[in-house]
């Protein structure tokens, strides 16, 4: 596949990702308090699956770890909201095998080799570790948000949600400039601003 297209896939990816934070981040302003709206796990959803596909096409292990470990969590705090229930159920079901279908067909087309992903030439081993480590961080938030709201029984998206979202923007930001990855760069340095923010509304509402 070309360069050019690759690239608009994931640059996609991170215009949708950046979307529902602004989107998030504007409601909040409004309100006068951290909001979690629907359309913002609608987003993240799709914004996830175009970057799965985008870390496959680039051989990059840590994005494609990253966007599986958080694509069901999307889908259950649709779930908590009560919004997945209402998508075509052909739509949830090709959803919910999305990750393993790329993968199966990558392996029945002789496209994707594991030993590829973990020995890309382009990532040397210490930054392959730093890219995974920034990711787990990052995606972590998203483990802390889950569990966080499975006890509340509503999707929230609490203090801690942000502080691991600024914590791990910043060791992408770190990766995306060592491995000249402009698609990353872009996304997080948006992103970085919008989690300060909405630490700054959640301070004003708590006080």
């Amino acid at each position: 596949m070309a360069d050019w297209l690759i690239y608009a896939i994931g640059f996609l990816a991170q215009i949708l990702f950046s979307g529902r934070l602004i989107y998030q981040w504007l409601s909040s302003e409004k309100n006068k308090k951290v909001l979690t709206p629907s359309l913002f796990w609608k987003l993240s959803l799709f914004a996830s699956f175009l970057l799965f596909v985008y870390g496959w096409l680039r051989d990059d292990f840590a994005i494609m770890l990253g966007q599986t470990l958080t694509y069901f969590i999307y889908i259950r705090n649709l779930q908590l909201q009560g919004e997945w229930q209402k998508s075509p159920r052909l739509l949830r079901i090709f959803l919910w095998f999305f990750p393993i279908l790329i993968i199966i067909y990558g392996y029945n087309n002789n496209t994707y080799d594991m030993h590829q992903l973990f020995k890309n030439e382009d990532i040397p081993f210490w930054l392959l570790i730093l890219g995974i480590v920034a990711q787990v961080i990052f995606t972590f938030r998203f483990i802390y948000q889950w569990i966080y709201s499975e006890r509340r029984k509503e999707s929230s998206l609490p203090a801690g949600f942000w502080l691991l979202s600024l914590l791990g923007a910043l060791l992408i930001l770190s990766y995306a400039v060592l491995r000249r990855d402009p698609v990353l760069l872009v996304g997080h340095c948006l992103g970085s601003i919008i989690y300060i923010r909405n630490l700054l509304i959640l301070r004003k509402q708590n006080d």
